[in-house]
């Protein structure tokens, strides 16, 4: 077995590097998978692929004004490596702390950079993967027994489509977030409408508000937007009397509670929850900017993620006049602006396109078995970590209704102790069957019901309404099942 290295290039007596673990994806998700793989299974030759230059995924990849998280750091951060930023972060910050825990634990110099996983091949006779890459142009094979799928869910190439009348006849400058880069995009004194009502928006418009001449967010149906503070001023209290492990645990322990919490209470009393929510909002504009239309939801809480900005500075940017909000549907963009259907024209310099990301599993590779392609539509998912039918593949999928990282790391914790247990039973392969198929009922992957997610329902795979096939929605239940649950639904071989 060959160990490759980071230039890409394995050892000149092997051509096909060998491993017992590939993950592929050096984001957070991937990091975490490798930490808890090399602290609970020293003795596994694992590698990540990744296809950029540098560790930090979604966090390194987008460079728009004022990207951060919209979860705590607490819960969003790894569980191993106490946090003790700002509660919400910037993704600079994000990148930072990524990195770190990478470097300390040594993670980078098992990162082959530039890899980009374009294909990958299950055998059932040799029971390992071939994985094919990219690198440089340049194709190559590299074999694993294992592959942990940590490339989040977004399409880091192409963003959400998304039909703008006219969006060809405007003759100032067209950015979408996701391809921002700071050295080209100058928005200084510039008249600039944001399309878009979600999270990338609703950071985007505070962020910008104080360079640009004007700024408006132009949405077509609100969202849910609530302050929380970039501090939390719990957890100050908790770090400066406690040791940093255990105000951690703690901070950690209450956030959690929250999230759940509140998600629950939103579910079972939705007129409670669009009182509650529009109550806030009308305290935090002063009746400077009305809420009606503009955050009045036709949806309830939770049936989209709510949208959080830090200390308010969203509601503070309307409040103060610094930016504009205006709900309505576009007729025509033209050459110096947008005209809506209610009459009025948006003049602008710049349009930028918050419409959405677009959904994308693996990274777009799609894996085969035996040479057949599987058609990730038609799969189920086990416990929210394996695609039916699919031997020795890992998902690190997270929450819709919390922190992303607390269901990955609950994949990556399962792994781990999985593959302890096929050591012990001299067990070299595992698929998820069903065992009655016929009696299982589809249910969404991500039950949301945002543009973006119901756009890519029909190429996602599915959850089920039952048993080990339901879609993971409770962080302690998951933990739970993920360190001591059954294999009810694995094939050992």
């Amino acid at each position: 077995m060959s160990v490759a290295h980071s230039n890409g290039h394995a050892d000149a007596n092997d051509s096909v590097a060998s491993y017992d673990v590939l993950i592929i994806g050096a984001g957070i998700s991937g990091i975490n998978a490798a930490y808890r793989l090399q602290d609970s299974a020293p003795h596994k030759k694992f590698a990540i692929l990744e296809s950029t230059g540098e560790i930090g995924g979604t966090w390194a990849l987008f460079k728009y004004p004022g990207i951060r998280s919209d979860s705590d750091l607490a819960t969003f951060g790894y569980a191993f490596k106490p946090w003790e930023g700002a509660d919400i972060a910037d993704g600079q910050a994000i990148v930072e702390y990524v990195n770190k825990v990478a470097d300390d634990a040594g993670i980078r110099k098992k990162t082959l950079f530039n890899h980009r996983v374009t294909g990958a091949d299950f055998s059932t006779p040799d029971r390992e993967w071939t994985v094919t890459a990219s690198v440089n142009g340049t194709e190559k094979k590299i074999k694993a027994e294992f592959i942990f799928l940590a490339t989040g869910y977004y399409d880091y190439n192409e963003p959400l489509k998304v039909d703008i009348p006219g969006i060809s006849n405007f003759k100032g400058d067209i950015v979408h977030p996701q391809f921002w880069d700071p050295k080209k995009v100058n928005y200084d004194n510039k008249r600039v409408v944001i399309i878009g009502s979600g999270a990338t928006a609703i950071t985007l418009l505070p962020s910008m508000a104080p360079r640009t001449k004007s700024i408006t967010m132009l949405q077509r149906s609100p969202s849910y937007v609530i302050a929380l503070p970039k501090h939390d001023p719990f957890a100050r209290i908790m770090r400066f009397f406690l040791p940093s492990a255990l105000a951690f645990a703690i901070i950690r322990f209450k956030n959690i509670c929250r999230i759940y919490a509140s998600y629950h209470l939103f579910r079972l009393l939705p007129a409670f929850a669009r009182w509650f929510l529009r109550t806030e909002t009308k305290r935090a504009l002063k009746g400077v900017v009305e809420t009606d239309p503009h955050f009045k939801p036709a949806y309830n809480p939770w049936d989209q993620r709510l949208c959080i900005c830090p200390d308010g500075d969203f509601f503070t940017a309307l409040r103060e006049r610094k930016a504009n909000i205006v709900t309505a549907h576009i007729d025509q963009v033209v050459e110096d602006g947008i005209k809506l259907k209610d009459g009025r024209k948006l003049d602008a310099d710049m349009i930028i396109t918050a419409t959405g990301l677009k959904i994308q599993l693996g990274g777009g590779m799609v894996p085969t078995v035996d040479g057949k392609a599987v058609k990730m539509s038609d799969k189920y998912v086990w416990k929210g970590s394996m695609l039916e039918d699919v031997p020795n593949l890992l998902l690190a999928i997270g929450y819709i209704n919390a922190s992303w990282t607390l269901g990955s790391d609950c994949t990556a914790l399962f792994f781990c102790r999985m593959l302890k247990d096929m050591d012990k039973k001299r067990k070299t392969l595992v698929v998820p069957k069903p065992k009655n198929r016929a009696q299982l009922r589809d249910r969404p992957l991500l039950d949301l019901n945002s543009t973006y997610v119901k756009a890519a329902a029909k190429d996602m795979p599915k959850a089920a309404d039952k048993g080990v096939w339901r879609m993971r929605t409770n962080y302690w239940y998951d933990w739970y099942q993920a360190k001591y649950g059954s294999y009810d639904g694995l094939v050992f071989k």
